[in-house]
Formats: structure tokens, C-alpha cells, sequence
């Protein structure tokens, strides 16, 4: 039930995110939030991350459908039960069907998070994201995070387990 929650929860904070986006911007208009390191910026994306893929939307429409059918179906095969696995799972599918509305629905994906700094010869741009790509990436992360750290097999918690010291 954890996953349905937070999968939808994402979703709608995606769309409605994105919404007052297309609702108070036009194309290319972007209002600074932090001088000189982050604005919000409407782009309209037809590719996947980075413009990868652009005016391949049908393709990714396709790619999005599997991968939800993979995360949903074979979840148990790919993933424990533990809390970060569901969160990661539920973060993923989230991100997945945000970006999935906005291809079936528009034909792009609306992208409005702009991170930059200023070097000599100007700014440098971090390809403008939202909040579908965010909780994408943040499963993907914590997935990553539980295969490089696996947690003890059978341990709810760092806490439950004596350290070396107190071991006797």
C-alpha cells in the first residue's frame, strides 16, 4: 500500500508542479529564484533526460510502459520488502508515470528546474528537469545505494545489531 501512496502522491505533485508551470509561463521564459544558481525555466522536452532521444516520443512512451510493467510485476524478483526497496519502487514508478502523462497527453515533457552556476566564460547549465525526474532519479539512487551497502539479510535497522565494541 506504501508504494500506491507515494507512487500517486509523486504523480500528482508532478502534474500539479508542471500545471502551474504551463499555466504561468510560455516556452522559454524563466524567472530567477536564486540569483546566479537556480531559476525556474518551462522547457518542453521531447526527448529523455538531457534531450536524449528527441522526437522519439512514441519510442519512450513504449520504454516508460515497460519499465512500469518490470517495476510492477517483477518487483519481488528485483526488490526485498524493506522500506527503502518499496520507497525506492514507489519513487520510480511515481517519476515514471508523472513524465508518462505528460508524453501521452502533450507529446514532451514539461521541464522547469534549472540549476547553473557562473564560471569564467559564462553560465553552465544543468539540463532543466522536474519533479518526475527527481524521484526517478532518487529510487534509481537508493537502489544503487542498497547494492553497494546491501543491509544485513534479516536486520530492521543499524541500531539492532551490537557494534564490535559492544559486542562480548
Amino acid at each position: 500500500m506504501l508504494i500506491l501512496w507515494v507512487s500517486a502522491a509523486i504523480a500528482v505533485l508532478d502534474q500539479a508542479s508542471k500545471y502551474l508551470i504551463r499555466d504561468r509561463f510560455h516556452v522559454g521564459d524563466f524567472i530567477p529564484v536564486i540569483p546566479r544558481f537556480f531559476d525556474l525555466h518551462y522547457v518542453q522536452n521531447t526527448g529523455a533526460a538531457w534531450g536524449l532521444f528527441a522526437g522519439f516520443s512514441h519510442w519512450l512512451v513504449l520504454v516508460s510502459v515497460v519499465m512500469l510493467v518490470v517495476l510492477v510485476v517483477f518487483r519481488r524478483s528485483i526488490m526485498t520488502d524493506s522500506l527503502i526497496h518499496r520507497c525506492a519502487t514507489a519513487l520510480m514508478i511515481g517519476g515514471i508515470v508523472g513524465n508518462l502523462i505528460d508524453r501521452v497527453r502533450l507529446g514532451y515533457v514539461v521541464d522547469f528546474l534549472d540549476f547553473y552556476w557562473i564560471e569564467r566564460g559564462g553560465p553552465h547549465h544543468f539540463p532543466a528537469f522536474n519533479v518526475a525526474d527527481s524521484a526517478i532519479c532518487i529510487g534509481v539512487g537508493l537502489y544503487i545505494l542498497t547494492q553497494v551497502w546491501p543491509q544485513p539479510v534479516g536486520a530492521e535497522t543499524l541500531a539492532d545489531h551490537p557494534t564490535p565494541a559492544t559486542d562480548s
